[in-house]
């Protein structure tokens, strides 16, 4: 189990050097960005409850929302095409999802 594990480690870090991406720099911003993307939900939805602009708050969220993958555009070098693919799917996905989440936290606070 162990030379599996050592197997997946070597095979996961070498992608991050063909393809100029440090994998432990791509995970950070990935977790480190979740607070930021929550708290600028919640700035959203306070905004919207003052009846306030939620451009900034919506443009917040999007960019803590995407920033590991704009590492990874900006700093990858010869990555697949399918990647990109990958990371637009993902994207496209996650908007969705957190656009209808969004969407029932602003519906109760209409209703509440």
């Amino acid at each position: 189990m162990t030379e599996l594990i050592q197997t997946l480690q070597e095979w996961f870090f070498g992608l991050g050097k063909q393809y100029g991406v440090n994998p432990i720099v791509f995970g950070s911003i990935y977790v480190g960005a979740i607070p930021f993307f929550t708290l600028s939900i919640a700035w959203l939805i306070r905004n919207y409850r003052k009846n306030k602009s939620i451009i900034l708050p919506t443009l917040s969220a999007s960019f803590f929302f995407i920033s590991a993958y704009l590492y990874l555009i900006i700093v990858g070098h010869n990555v697949p095409w399918w990647v990109y693919g990958v990371v637009v799917l993902m994207i496209v996905y996650g908007g969705y999802t957190t656009t209808k989440k969004v969407r029932r936290r602003i519906h109760k606070v209409d209703k509440g």
